[in-house]
């Protein structure tokens, strides 16, 4: 059993991660701004504070904590909440684990597959590849930072980037499965990394339970999708027209500004890697959807 103080905890990701965590017999503490659990503690970033009682006899962290890339347009001062949320919440903990002098045994972190640009090319890109030079990049780069501070404390760190998560409790498939039909964004070429929640959460246990499980992994499913063919297999498996005509890349400009650049570009992301360590319990998505929906 490895106690394991887990950021995010409240979101998408973090409750379901949590209850695998259990279910695998290890003890989860949540740091929260609203603690309200026994397992809660309370940290606020901005005053740089911590309830100390998290650490003791801590084993790892699992930091998910950031705030949504795709829930505001990004203006200026939305930009820098995207990074600050990321790089500061790495940094208190990185600066309370040094103070405190916390053995930790892994810091495993979350990022985003946005390291490797909003661009949709041929090219099939790794853990090896340089990072592009546009914002949502520029958040990854930053991210992983943060989080590679930890090696100084000779403390082993996990980065997992993260493409599309597929879930049946909200996220991105409750943006795409809209009431009455479905539409391709774009040129619908675009290609759309995905991970179903449960092959995630999976991947965070393993960075637990498995110490040869450090570096950083690509958290997508090896099954490569264009944004066309992903909206025919959602469109297959909820019963659901497609309309004929792609929702116009130029309109989701007006609507989204710079943030449309997430959905109307996407290159595909190997998970060579990531496979050669882990099996994938669903490689493929339309059985990954069949197993949300039915």
């Amino acid at each position: 059993m490895a106690i394991i103080l887990l950021t995010g905890g409240t979101g998408l990701i973090g409750q379901t991660l949590q209850k695998q965590l259990e279910n695998n017999n290890h003890k989860v503490r949540i740091l929260t701004r609203s603690p309200k659990l026994d397992n809660h503690f309370k940290w606020d970033i901005k005053a740089n504070y911590i309830d100390e009682k998290v650490f003791d006899n801590l084993d790892y962290i699992i930091h998910l904590a950031g705030a949504g890339i795709a829930d505001k347009r990004w203006t200026d001062e939305r930009k820098q909440v995207l990074i600050n949320s990321r790089v500061e919440s790495s940094g208190l903990l990185f600066s309370k684990i040094k103070e405190l002098n916390i053995p930790l045994k892994g810091f495993i972190s979350a990022s985003g597959i946005g390291y490797y640009g909003a661009i949709t090319s041929s090219k099939i890109y790794s853990e090896e590849d340089q990072p592009a030079d546009d914002f949502i990049a520029k958040i990854c780069i930053e991210w992983e930072a943060a989080a590679n501070q930890f090696k100084t404390l000779n403390i082993p760190v996990t980065i997992l980037r993260t493409g599309v998560v597929l879930s049946s409790n909200g996220g991105a498939l409750k943006k795409m499965n809209t009431p009455l039909f479905l539409s391709a964004l774009g040129t619908g070429k675009q290609y759309i990394p995905w991970i179903h929640i449960d092959d995630l959460c999976n991947l965070y246990v393993k960075a637990i339970e498995d110490d040869s499980f450090t570096g950083i992994y690509n958290a997508v499913a090896p099954e490569h999708k264009t944004n066309n063919d992903f909206t025919k297999t959602l469109a297959k498996v909820v019963k659901k027209p497609v309309l004929p005509i792609n929702a116009p890349g130029f309109i989701l400009k007006i609507v989204l500004g710079e943030l449309a650049a997430i959905v109307l570009e996407g290159s595909r992301v190997s998970a060579e890697k990531t496979t050669a360590s882990y099996n994938y319990k669903y490689e493929n998505l339309e059985k990954a959807l069949y197993a949300i929906y039915t």
